[in-house]
């Protein structure tokens, strides 16, 4: 409840400012009934449900909970989920139901990488706003489409995060780093590396490391030039052999890597040298925000279930989608927005306070600050996983425009 009373009084001020600016008339009279739409994609079915179900239910309830400011306004708020079943052809005949319905101005989605670029693509030809509360790849808002807008950070600046966490909190001096020679791996590996420049770290090497590259010839290079940290941008396939045969070679260095980390899995392939690896998190679970501890209360109260990872993220997503119908509703007169006004009022959000944190959008759509966890290993057994232990936070601005 009091998560509720907080947002719905940012809310209500926000409306103050709007229903001032309307014309007299339009203030004097009940508005005709109208309704907005919000759709949300993820999926509902298959594997991946857990986690889709979360998105969605996360939108339900910042909908039941603030929908009332634009109710006021005259409209009727309704959501409108849709399965995308994590499957780009499904995702992207969802899209086009979407588009076809005019009362529809906005979308929360999606969970999948492959499933939001191409169903994107029918987004940007509606003019339909995407909030997405999942995406961390920088292609989502590299592309600089005007409706496409992400709450979460990006997968790139997970290397700037590890980078100021291994000066400021590990006290690095040198470090060697590695990748799989994927994009998602060199592109945190020199992110890494270009920020551990500009704050003084000295790079002792950087190489892509092959799936089948011969292990033993890069940890004797480590071994010799004796770094205070490994960096390895990549996932845990590869990094758990790498780390393990680095500390039987006696390798001293700590050892630090973005969310491919984040497996049980890690803990098998390493063994002992599991223990004390950091890996970096864009989305961390729900209890990983302070801010959120009364919406978690408030989703267990209202789904009978613990919310899983992205369903703070769909409700900060929604609340901010509700705050852009108000606002273009102003700005068309109290008449129903179109979808590029709605689109555009996403845009202009700076400072909106939501239960993940303050959230505003640069000019491509990015937060203009997100936040970033850092995850230290605490066990080599991988049914104790669950027990790794947050060690950081950091707030990294979005990467420049100019990317």
């Amino acid at each position: 409840m009091r998560l509720r009373r907080r947002l719905a009084r940012l809310l209500l001020l926000f409306l103050a400012v709007t229903v001032a600016g309307l014309p007299s008339a339009t203030r004097g009279r009940t508005q005709p009934a109208g309704l907005v739409k919000i759709g949300t994609q993820s999926p509902l079915s298959g594997a991946q449900a857990p986690a889709g179900e979360a998105i969605m239910l996360g939108a339900r309830l910042a909908v039941e909970q603030l929908k009332g400011p634009v109710e006021r306004l005259g409209f009727r708020v309704e959501l409108v989920p849709f399965d995308d079943q994590g499957k780009p052809a499904v995702g992207v005949a969802n899209a086009r139901i979407i588009s076809a319905d005019p009362a529809i101005v906005g979308v929360v989605g999606h969970l999948n990488l492959g499933v939001t670029l191409p169903a994107s693509e029918i987004y940007r030809e509606a003019s339909l706003a995407m909030i997405s509360p999942a995406n961390t790849n920088p292609l989502v808002t590299d592309r600089n489409y005007p409706n496409v807008s992400r709450v979460c950070g990006r997968d790139d600046a997970q290397g700037e995060a590890a980078a100021l966490f291994a000066q400021q909190h590990l006290g690095v001096a040198s470090a060697y780093l590695l990748h799989d020679g994927t994009p998602y791996g060199r592109a945190v590996a020199e992110a890494f590396r270009d920020k551990a420049r500009a704050l003084g770290i000295a790079i002792q090497g950087f190489e892509a490391v092959e799936e089948r590259a011969d292990v033993g010839a890069i940890v004797a290079r480590l071994a010799e030039r004796d770094p205070d940290l490994v960096y390895f941008g990549g996932i845990y396939a590869q990094a758990g052999g790498l780390f393990r045969a680095a500390r039987e070679k006696g390798v001293r260095a700590r050892l630090l890597g973005p969310d491919g980390m984040n497996s049980p899995a890690l803990a098998r392939l390493a063994g002992p040298a599991a223990v004390g690896v950091h890996y970096t998190l864009v989305v961390g679970p729900v209890g990983f925000y302070p801010e959120a501890a009364g919406f978690a209360e408030e989703y267990r109260t209202r789904f009978g279930k613990e919310p899983e990872p992205f369903a703070a993220q769909a409700y900060d997503a929604t609340a901010i989608l509700l705050l852009a119908i108000a606002t273009a509703i102003r700005e068309a007169g109290g008449a129903r927005p179109d979808r590029a006004e709605v689109s555009r009022a996403v845009r202009k959000v700076t400072g909106y306070r939501g239960v993940t944190g303050t959230i505003g959008f640069d000019g491509q759509g990015d937060p203009l600050r997100a936040r970033y966890f850092v995850v230290r290993v605490v066990s080599d057994d991988p049914a104790a996983w669950g027990q790794n232990r947050v060690v950081a936070a950091l707030e990294i601005p979005a990467p420049p425009l100019s990317r």
